[in-house]
């Protein structure tokens, strides 16, 4: 059985076989060292890596680019399935950069959503990726929703959320004219990017570093070669082989897998736990039209309702100009489909039998009949909007494409 390593240095499990080497997969930090990793030196071929990250998205490119930046020694590979890097889920996303006021104090969410949004603003400043710090109105509509949103309030204080204040219905006009709002919580610090450029630039950082990305490659196997390859000059020094669709190989000593909305099916490749599964939701979202986009300066949010999952139909303005409003949430029939009616029987499969979905509708079934229903019908959409801007009319809206969001069962 293979090391199957959490974090670099930090054993997670075992899987298929026995060497030196071993398995990557996210998780929490573990203790370790890196001396193991540190010495595989340079590639050997244009197929074979010291390390090889599955997934081009911008957690993978973002790892891919901190390890070779850290360990330039190091020959790095990142497979991609599709043509192009970062177009599902960093592709399809609301750009929004949060400021950790959502996540339980000292929890790891916290922390990295706070040190992560200044990363993001620093990262932009250096690379010139224009993004727009236009904060965010967190709006009580309903006097039952104030406790909460003063309980929201002293938690971002507790994350050390930066500029955050507690303001009345005056102020909210001063803000967003048009909105109404009993109270409202200002966070100045969110802000607004286009993360596929990002994460492009990302890519660009690693390439140059010497890294290696390699498009069109999904995975379909991975597994540690029983024998070295026929006149391989560095024998079983790159010991795990990965597969593609196409039967291409790339052999390497360590695998991070970063798959997004397949990152269960990848880590069972692995020879990891496939738990959590994923269980994807779509996210419908509706355009303002150009001529009313005057009725929103920033971002719009409601009071969270800790007993649902979903944060709830939102205002956010986007880097084009152009405002979103939403996004529902109704389960999606294929993981990375981004229309009513894109469908999977495959993925339809594992819902049903692999995940914890039935729980999860049990325990949110009247929230989920809403969202069915506001997905359904525009007018039950536009009614929820109108609570916080009146003015906003169903002639106002256009439906534009979905997202699509991993629920972890």
């Amino acid at each position: 059985m293979v090391p199957a390593l959490r974090y670099l240095g930090s054993v997670y499990g075992r899987a298929r076989g026995a060497f030196s080497g071993g398995f990557l997969a996210a998780g929490a930090p573990a203790p370790g060292n890196l001396w193991l990793l540190c010495q595989g030196g340079r590639r050997a071929s244009t197929s074979s890596f010291d390390v090889v990250i599955i997934g081009g998205g911008i957690v993978g490119l973002a790892s891919a680019r901190a390890l070779i930046l850290r360990h330039p020694a190091l020959s790095i590979g990142v497979l991609e399935k599709e043509k192009d890097l970062a177009i599902h889920q960093t592709g399809h996303n609301s750009g929004v950069i949060h400021s950790g006021i959502y996540y339980k104090p000292e929890s790891l969410k916290a922390k990295l959503c706070v040190q992560g949004a200044a990363l993001i603003y620093e990262y932009c400043n250096q690379k010139g990726i224009s993004y727009k710090q236009c904060g965010k109105l967190i709006v009580a509509v309903e006097q039952e929703e104030i406790p909460r949103l003063q309980a929201l309030y002293e938690r971002g204080l507790q994350n050390g959320v930066q500029g955050l204040r507690l303001i009345q219905q005056e102020d909210i006009k001063k803000k967003e004219p048009y909105c109404r709002g009993l109270m409202a919580i200002d966070c100045p610090y969110t802000g607004i990017v286009d993360y596929r450029q990002v994460a492009l630039s990302f890519a660009q950082d690693f390439q140059e570093a010497g890294g290696s990305v390699l498009t069109s490659f999904e995975v379909e196997d991975i597994e540690m070669a029983k024998e070295s390859p026929s006149r391989h000059k560095d024998g079983m020094k790159y010991p795990i082989v990965i597969r593609n669709t196409k039967g291409e190989e790339v052999r390497c000593q360590y695998v991070v897998t970063c798959a997004g909305l397949y990152s269960d099916r990848i880590s069972e490749l692995s020879g990891c736990n496939p738990n959590p599964r994923i269980v994807p939701f779509r996210g419908d979202y509706l355009l303002l039209k150009p001529e009313k986009r005057y009725l929103v300066k920033g971002n719009i949010y409601p009071v969270p309702d800790s007993r649902f999952p979903f944060l709830g139909v939102h205002f956010t303005p986007r880097m084009d100009g152009s405002i979103w409003l939403g996004p529902n949430a109704v389960l999606a029939f294929k993981r990375e489909g981004y229309r009513p009616f894109d469908f999977s029987a495959r993925d339809i499969m594992d819902i049903i039998l692999k995940s914890g979905l039935m729980k999860l509708v049990f325990q949110n079934f009247s929230y989920g009949v809403n969202e069915m229903y506001k997905a359904c019908f525009l007018s039950a959409t536009v009614k929820h909007l109108q609570k916080f801007i009146p003015e906003i009319t169903i002639s106002d809206i256009l439906r534009i494409q979905a997202l699509v969001r991993p629920n972890q069962q």
